[in-house]
């Protein structure tokens, strides 16, 4: 009796003395700027060197369709950390700050004693940086300082690390990473011309997710050294797609869809892949949820958390998506299910025009010429044509580049109908209502280059 009374003795003692986030899992939010969901080995591209975001996809789930809110860099970010669609944090614009009264996933998760920080790209503002304990710099990849800041973290203290690169943002460098990738790695799209220069352009491209990936590779060293591998939950994703022509500020695929995977050996299991939708306005409402913390009062996205353990768990019927001023004037909205991509756009009289770095650079400079030589062909004009429709109805099981716009096809008028009155509701549900003005473009369209402010 008295030993089996010591040996309970010990085991509270054992008990009491553990850390009190010993139950808390930690995160990371690895976030690349301006990259396609799928130019890494994950996701099937033979060529682009990611050995440590494909690490990921073989020790966590790999998730087919997720999407993001907007394919703009700083609205797509503020979503994210608050929960919510871009035109509702009042930061739906490029370089808007998020304004103070915003609450950000942080704010939720100190109230669970969590250390929070962010390390790279700040693209919120200042009113948001005193809701994180500390915040790194870094360039020119912006991942410089992200091991050190999981370094310099309480080690008493469950953490939150936003970790934000400026890779692969232009503009472009050679000899970024010691074996760079080559013109012939490149795998170009449909709506792209093998141009000169184009592939050039590509293949550096290709070099700055590759000097992220390498930085990632650091992080899981740093973890697996740590000794907290296990207890951490990481997701990698992308904050809108590549700066070229039809994908960056777009609402196809190429502009929205995300590389997103999660690897959290508590509740993953490896080398899993889900197709089940799920939104970057549901990455806060899932962390929050994992933590226990409370679910922030102003979020609008809902956790994902049982598709962790569930990959073929129904999650979302719709992801929706906004485009508003990026450099030049532009208003669309985008419903997008598992087989449709429905877009409606406001402003039918501006052609789509890439931004303003993806103007001025090599593949769209050579697009322009090409185009006004009349050698381009009818799927890579998509960015000069004007007008453009008001509606746009893509089948992405046999159309996966979104070239061939079905919403004047009677056969897909219920399809057509039933999307347009999901993107209305969201629509009413979220209040998302047209400006009364439109802000004017800051560039030329066709140089790139600034313009002069009107009095």
């Amino acid at each position: 009796m008295r030993i089996i009374l010591i040996i309970l003795i010990i085991l509270t003692t054992l008990t009491l003395s553990l850390p009190a986030f010993a139950q808390s899992p930690n995160f990371i939010v690895i976030i690349a700027d301006d990259r396609a969901w799928d130019d890494a080995g994950a996701y099937g591209h033979p060529h682009i060197q990611t050995p440590n975001i494909d690490r990921l996809a073989r020790e966590g789930m790999r998730f087919d369709r997720a999407f993001l809110t907007t394919s703009s860099c700083s609205p797509s970010r503020a979503s994210i950390l608050t929960g919510r669609y871009p035109h509702s944090t009042d930061a739906g614009e490029l370089h808007l700050p998020l304004p103070a009264e915003r609450r950000v996933i942080t704010e939720s998760l100190r109230t669970k004693n969590y250390y929070t920080a962010s390390a790279g790209k700040w693209h919120l503002g200042n009113a948001t940086k005193p809701k994180f304990d500390r915040i790194y710099g870094g360039r020119p990849s912006g991942c410089e300082e992200w091991v050190r800041a999981l370094q310099d973290r309480p080690k008493d203290r469950p953490f939150f690390m936003w970790l934000a690169a400026f890779d692969p943002h232009r503009a472009y460098q050679p000899d970024t990473i010691p074996e760079p990738h080559t013109p012939e790695d490149v795998i170009l799209p449909p709506y792209t011309p093998d141009l000169p220069g184009v592939r050039e352009d590509f293949a550096l491209y290709y070099d700055e997710i590759s000097r992220m990936d390498s930085y990632i590779g650091q992080v899981l060293d740093e973890l697996d050294a740590q000794g907290v591998a296990e207890d951490t939950f990481i997701v990698f994703m992308s904050d809108n797609g590549r700066p070229f022509p039809r994908a960056k500020t777009t609402l196809y695929d190429s502009g929205i869809r995300t590389p997103f995977i999660v690897r959290y050996p508590k509740r993953v299991h490896p080398g899993t892949t889900t197709d089940s939708i799920v939104s970057s306005v549901d990455l806060t409402p899932t962390i929050l949820e994992l933590a226990g913390a409370d679910p922030l009062p102003t979020q609008q996205g809902k956790s994902f958390a049982s598709v962790l353990t569930n990959p073929m768990a129904a999650h979302r019927d719709y992801a929706f998506a906004e485009h508003n001023w990026h450099d030049f004037s532009a208003r669309e909205r985008s419903a997008r299910s598992a087989n449709f991509l429905y877009i409606h756009n406001d402003y039918t009289d501006l052609a789509g025009t890439p931004p303003a770095d993806a103007v001025r650079s090599p593949t769209y400079q050579a697009m322009i010429a090409a185009h006004e030589r009349g050698e381009l062909s009818p799927k890579q004009q998509g960015t000069f044509i004007t007008p453009r429709p008001a509606e746009e109805l893509y089948d992405v099981r046999s159309d996966p580049f979104q070239l061939n716009n079905l919403a004047a096809s009677p056969e897909h008028a219920p399809t057509l109908t039933q999307h347009r009155a999901a993107l209305d509701a969201w629509s009413r549900d979220t209040n998302d209502t047209a400006p009364a003005q439109r802000r004017p473009d800051e560039f030329h369209r066709t140089t790139g280059d600034r313009l002069e402010k009107k009095n």
